[in-house]
């Protein structure tokens, strides 16, 4: 299957299945191992390989993980990866419901409740702000290309720093970058 450049969530069920807490931790550690097995990726979460493999199961219902090919002679194990590059959760797929909206609104608080585990140069160094910006939705959607160009310039130059040898304070790091028009 053809690895999806960024997948929208558009559905409760999809978002509530990746809000899951064991299940984010699974699909970001699958992520950055871009391949891996249940036993694998349990040992790193500590959690027995059933229930991991459950919680994969669940996450590939929903499309957000799929079987890859195998990696070794043994037939028993599964593999499994990422079936996107990325997700994408915008609020205006959740809004015409209250309970979407309280999926995405709880979702939203799990992504950012880890700041306080970071530590001192990690909270300097994130960023949280907001830009109020007059743009034509043309413009937007420029902006949006421009920052997708830059994150995967970013991303081009830290996995080739780390490859180098480069491996001191360097982190997996996710950012959120919502862009809306909003009237007063």
């Amino acid at each position: 299957m053809a690895r999806e450049e960024n997948r929208r969530i558009t559905d409760i069920g999809t978002l509530k299945a990746l809000a899951h807490p064991l299940r984010m931790r699974l699909y970001r550690l699958l992520f950055v191992a871009e391949v891996a097995t249940a036993s694998q990726l349990a040992e790193q979460v500590g959690e027995a390989v059933s229930l991991v493999s459950y919680h994969l199961r669940k996450l590939a219902e929903h499309g957000l993980v799929e079987e890859a090919e195998p990696r070794s002679a043994d037939a028993r194990e599964r593999w499994w990866q990422p079936s996107s590059e990325g997700v994408t959760i915008r609020d205006e797929d959740f809004r015409d419901a209250p309970e979407k909206a309280a999926a995405h609104l709880a979702a939203s608080r799990m992504f950012l409740d880890e700041r306080a585990h970071w530590g001192p140069g990690w909270n300097t160094a994130a960023h949280d702000s907001e830009s109020l910006l007059r743009l034509t939705a043309g413009e937007l959607a420029e902006l949006k290309k421009d920052l997708t160009d830059l994150l995967k310039r970013y991303d081009e130059r830290g996995r080739a720093r780390e490859a180098a040898g480069d491996t001191e304070g360097r982190e997996h790091v996710a950012l959120h970058v919502y862009g809306f028009p909003f009237r007063v």
